[in-house]
């Protein structure tokens, strides 16, 4: 992606949700009080990493019927910005915990399921540097990164609302929508999901372009 102004945009975007996330007005919720704050940083880190997995996984699709290297690029860094905002994630939400739940880490199934995720994709990671011949790290890697998505669905998106849940939106637990998400908190919180993905867009078009030079330079040698 070419070009500055689109990168200003999540700059701006970002600008506007750190002023507004720690001098904004919020609603006062018994419990959450100041902490529901952390809604404009730790819910877009998921909506952020679950935007870059799921491109990930188009790109390792487009690389099995196209054998592109650059589609297989794509793939292993937008699944690394994936994984640096799903660790944001987890660290922005264990912190939430501490304050509101009592526990660092609660053993919630939403919890457990972001967990088990990150160390799904960072097996992905290891079994690609494990394999040194380019074509078979490409076939491989985008098979199994179809795997780690299709287990990532279920873990984060529909086994945690099956069961009892501390986190909004599961069995017996009403979602932000209908609690917490006023209408001044929807100004800030939906900018931030935006700006969020957006700037992790740009980290991974940045990461794509340092990975395409290493390549030359490498053949440039050979």
């Amino acid at each position: 992606m070419k070009g500055i102004y689109w990168k200003l945009l999540p700059i701006l975007i970002l600008v506007y949700v750190m002023i507004q996330g720690f001098l904004g007005e919020v609603p006062q919720r018994e419990i959450l009080h100041e902490t529901i704050r952390n809604l404009y940083f730790h819910v877009p880190m998921w909506f952020t990493m679950t935007a870059m997995f799921t491109v990930s996984v188009v790109y390792s699709i487009v690389h099995l019927s196209t054998q592109n290297a650059k589609h297989d690029y794509y793939a292993v860094e937008f699944a690394n910005i994936g994984i640096l905002f799903g660790a944001l994630g987890l660290t922005t939400g264990m912190i939430w915990a501490k304050f509101t739940w009592g526990a660092w880490w609660s053993f919630d199934p939403k919890q457990n399921g972001a967990a088990v995720t990150l160390l799904i994709y960072l097996a992905y990671m290891i079994l690609r540097n494990s394999i040194d011949d380019n074509k078979n790290r490409g076939r491989v890697s985008a098979v199994y990164n179809v795997f780690a998505f299709s287990a990532m669905v279920p873990l984060i998106f529909i086994m945690p609302r099956l069961v009892d849940s501390l986190h909004p939106g599961a069995e017996g637990n009403p979602a932000f929508s209908g609690y917490d998400l006023d209408g001044n908190m929807r100004l800030v919180f939906y900018p931030a999901v935006v700006g969020w993905i957006l700037l992790g867009i740009w980290m991974t078009d940045l990461r794509f372009r340092m990975r395409v030079i290493k390549d030359k330079i490498y053949e440039s040698r050979f």
